[in-house]
């Protein structure tokens, strides 16, 4: 069974600072490419960072130079250190496998606000 399981969200500053992680099991962690999505309220879901099995990244404009995604191949998670968080960052983010077939995990709620 894949389970993708998401922990690290909470209530924090603007300006401030947050790391998630994704946990994953099921799956051959290696042959996907990890990615976060985000969903705020009354808005469609929206990518925000990828990395693929070599490492190469890629993110959204809106948080280029402030989010950074990593993976632990040897733990099977993937990360997202957030930095310099505004309020428009409150959204549920979801871990994303994308391979041989696509997997969701539940998200984890940030919330930005001082």
């Amino acid at each position: 069974q894949v389970q993708l399981v998401e922990s690290g969200g909470g209530l924090v500053q603007p300006g401030g600072s947050l790391r998630l992680s994704c946990a994953t099991s099921g799956i051959i962690f290696g042959h996907y490419a990890m990615a976060w999505y985000r969903q705020a309220p009354g808005k469609q879901r929206e990518f925000v960072a990828i990395i693929n099995s070599g490492g190469t990244t890629n993110y959204a404009d809106s948080v280029k130079g402030r989010f950074t995604i990593s993976r632990d191949n040897a733990k099977n998670t993937v990360y997202l250190q957030m930095n310099s968080l505004k309020p428009e960052d409150t959204a549920v983010y979801h871990c994303n496998a994308h391979g041989e077939a696509d997997y969701w995990g539940q998200g984890t709620q940030v919330t930005v606000s001082s």
